[in-house]
């Protein structure tokens, strides 16, 4: 089930429950509408946005900023390895700093 994205899509606020960034819908309903959550770089203020892989996600993370792109949609939540599985973190950094990429320069 992916809420009314139709086949191919999750609903942001679900997608955060999954992926284990939030400990709950509510708390991600609440994270998107206080304007934290970024898709695309654009700022996403509705929980029913749908989400597809390819998507990159900026979000806060306890005291960091992360960006991370959707692999894949989750079916169900699961474990926090499980839900690793889903998505790879393109950055990561605090809140007063910038983002810096996990990728190392050759």
């Amino acid at each position: 089930m992916s809420g009314d994205c139709g086949t191919g899509g999750m609903r942001i606020d679900r997608l955060l429950y999954c992926l284990r960034f939030v400990k709950t819908r509510s708390a991600a309903q609440a994270l998107v509408g206080e304007g934290h959550i970024r898709c695309n770089r654009q700022r996403v203020l509705r929980s029913s946005l749908c989400i597809k892989p390819g998507d990159v996600l900026t979000l806060p993370t306890g005291r960091t900023v992360r960006a991370v792109e959707v692999l894949s949609l989750p079916e169900r939540r699961g474990s926090a390895s499980e839900a690793a599985l889903h998505y790879r973190i393109l950055a990561s950094g605090d809140a007063a700093g910038g983002l810096t990429t996990d990728a190392k320069a050759p």
